[in-house]
């Protein structure tokens, strides 16, 4: 007796099979409209968020155009032959693995630091608040804001994981992600949370440090992938 192999899905993964799989038999023409995330979502009994990372992966695979503002249409032509997807990480797992590790190092960094650091990172949060779009300036400083907390952990290691994190972000399906959804002046608001967390490592204040840091990335989290 041979049996199949048992798999086991991210649910994203499931989802824009299912809807591959649809627009094979027909279901959806190429270059009609699918339905609207909150309609897919209904229907499949799933979270907005669920469909949202499923559409990203079939654009990346050549499935469907996402047109920011206007919804998505499956692709004209199809795909003859749809490309293989790099990555599998979940998306929203992504943002919520940072939003847990950074709350831990900026607590570490608020204890740890020193005072060159902590010169050096309020330098840096006001460097950020100078950018107003989602940009590869406003994002060069970023990464140095983010990198700088892991340093002041005070362990290299911390310091590593933290630029993988970092590094993950070049993800196709993340890079899509942030082009189609986060507006570009998204970072207004980031820079508010930047200061708040830059002055509670300053004041060496672990707890205000830690919570802040979560907040910021929820914002991120919840501006990516709204539930409304």
């Amino acid at each position: 007796m041979t049996l199949g192999t048992v798999k086991n899905e991210r649910l994203y993964r499931q989802i824009s099979t299912l809807l591959s799989a649809a627009i094979v038999r027909g279901e959806f023409a190429p270059g009609t409209p699918l339905p609207p995330e909150r309609e897919l979502a209904r229907q499949l009994n799933v979270s907005r968020s669920s469909v949202r990372e499923a559409l990203i992966a079939l654009e990346v695979t050549g499935w469907v155009v996402i047109r920011s503002g206007n919804g998505v249409l499956v692709a004209d032509p199809l795909p003859l032959q749809p490309e293989e997807e790099a990555e599998t990480f979940s998306l929203r797992d992504f943002i919520k693995a940072r939003q847990s590790f950074e709350a831990m190092t900026a607590e570490l960094a608020a204890r740890h630091g020193s005072e060159a650091q902590r010169r050096e990172l309020l330098e840096v949060a006001e460097r950020l608040a100078r950018h107003s779009v989602n940009d590869d300036a406003f994002l060069q400083q970023d990464k140095r804001f983010h990198l700088l907390i892991s340093e002041m952990s005070g362990n290299e290691v911390l310091r590593e994981m933290m630029e993988h994190l970092w590094n993950m972000r070049k993800s196709p399906r993340f890079v899509r992600l942030e082009n189609h959804f986060a507006d570009r002046d998204f970072p207004r608001e980031l820079n508010h949370d930047h200061q708040r967390i830059a002055r509670a490592i300053a004041e060496q204040n672990p707890p205000l440090a830690r919570d802040s840091m979560a907040l910021h990335l929820q914002r991120v989290y919840d501006h990516l992938f709204p539930e409304t």
